[in-house]
C-alpha cells in the first residue's frame, strides 16, 4: 500500500469515529470508576468502549481532515504519516500516566483508548519511516536535475541535416 493510500484510508477512519462521537446514541454513558473530567459536553464511551467527548471528537476530525488533504496532494503523505505516529504515540503514553490521562481534564486518554492510539502510532510509524516511503519523499523534493543544453540549430535537431546527404536526386 501506497502512503497516500494509507492517508486515505486513516482519514477516512477517523472522519467516521469523529462524526459517530457527534451522535449522542452512540455514547454509552461512562461508568463510575472512569476518571473524572472537567469538559464534559457529549462526553461517553463511543460504541461502549472508546472514552470520547466534543474535544475529542473534533481531535478525530482534524486528523481525518488532514489525512484527506495528505491523500489528495494538499500536503504530504509521508508527513501525514509521520505527524500521526508522533501525535498518537504520545497520547498512548499520556493514556498510561494517571495524571495525564485526562489531559488535564479536558480530553479523556484512558481504557481502549491507549491500545488503539498506540496501533494507530505503530501503523502510521510504519508508513513513515519505511523505505519506499522515505525514497518518494527524497523523489518529490528535489528539483529538475536536467542540465541546459546549448541551443542546436533546427535542422540538427530534426535530423535533416543528415537526410539532405544521403539524398541523390534521380
Amino acid at each position: 500500500m501506497r502512503t497516500s493510500t494509507f492517508a486515505l484510508v486513516f482519514g477516512i477512519i477517523y472522519l467516521l469515529v469523529g462524526f459517530l462521537g457527534l451522535i449522542p446514541a452512540m455514547l454509552a454513558p461512562p461508568p463510575l470508576d472512569a476518571p473524572p473530567t472537567r469538559f464534559t459536553p457529549l462526553y461517553g464511551y463511543l460504541l461502549g468502549l472508546f472514552p470520547v467527548n466534543l474535544l475529542h471528537t473534533g481531535v478525530h476530525l482534524a486528523i481525518g481532515m488532514w489525512g484527506l488533504a495528505a491523500w489528495s496532494g494538499a500536503t504530504s503523505s509521508v508527513l501525514y504519516a509521520r505527524g500521526l505516529a508522533i501525535i498518537y504515540g504520545v497520547l498512548a503514553v499520556m493514556g498510561l500516566v494517571p495524571a495525564l490521562n485526562t489531559v488535564f481534564g479536558l480530553i479523556p486518554l484512558h481504557g481502549h483508548d491507549i491500545w488503539l492510539h498506540a496501533g494507530t502510532a505503530a501503523i502510521a510509524a510504519y508508513f513513515g519511516w519505511r523505505r519506499a516511503a522515505v525514497q518518494a519523499d527524497r523523489r518529490s523534493n528535489v528539483s529538475d536535475r536536467r542540465q541546459r543544453t546549448a541551443p542546436v540549430a533546427r535542422e540538427r535537431r530534426a535530423a535533416l541535416g543528415d537526410r539532405r546527404r544521403d539524398y541523390m536526386p534521380a
